[in-house]
């Protein structure tokens, strides 16, 4: 027990259930070991005890980057990847603890960034949308207006050769 009277166990204990962030933690084999109560949230899990000793494949679609972090020792860090499955876009940290034969890895939700990039997409999308039809309903009323001025032109014109020609005719007085 520390100064404070937390233990070191139940300090690291209450992190792990606070943690916004959803954390788990698999076997080299890729069974899930420990989830927290966030990745439950995440991916709809009831309870932790409802996948541990499961295979992460049960949740994530795709596991080449753990297969990667234990196979090559390496850390990934800040990729970001899309659980359509969930409604999920995360960022991710994986990295391998080789004395404890673990793999774990950290799932910050930005799933709120996701869905506010679509909108501003859709919101581009309708806009540009928009500017066209302004621009082809101007287009038209140009035409509309050439086509009225060449009517009352070419009316015109009829009317001064019919003056002309008659001038033409009459003889001078």
């Amino acid at each position: 027990m520390s100064d404070s009277g937390v233990t070191h166990n139940s300090l690291w204990k209450r992190l792990w259930e606070y943690d916004p962030n959803g954390l788990l933690v698999v076997d080299p084999d890729l069974y899930i070991r420990v989830v927290n109560p966030a990745f439950c949230r995440m991916f709809n899990v009831a309870m932790p005890d409802d996948v541990l000793g499961h295979p992460v494949q049960t949740l994530l679609d795709d596991v080449n980057d753990f297969k990667k972090v234990w196979q090559d020792d390496i850390v990934i860090q800040g990729k970001q990847k899309e659980y359509p499955r969930y409604g999920l876009y995360v960022s991710e940290v994986i990295f391998s603890i080789e004395e404890e034969g673990i793999i774990a890895c950290i799932m910050v939700d930005r799933s709120h960034e996701l869905e506010r990039k679509r909108e501003l997409e859709k919101l581009k999308h309708e806009t540009v949308k928009q500017v066209n039809e302004v621009v082809d309903n101007q287009m038209k009323v140009v035409q509309e207006i050439a086509g009225l001025l060449g009517e009352t032109t070419a009316e015109t014109k009829v009317s001064l050769l019919k003056i002309i020609g008659m001038l033409e005719r009459e003889p001078f007085i």
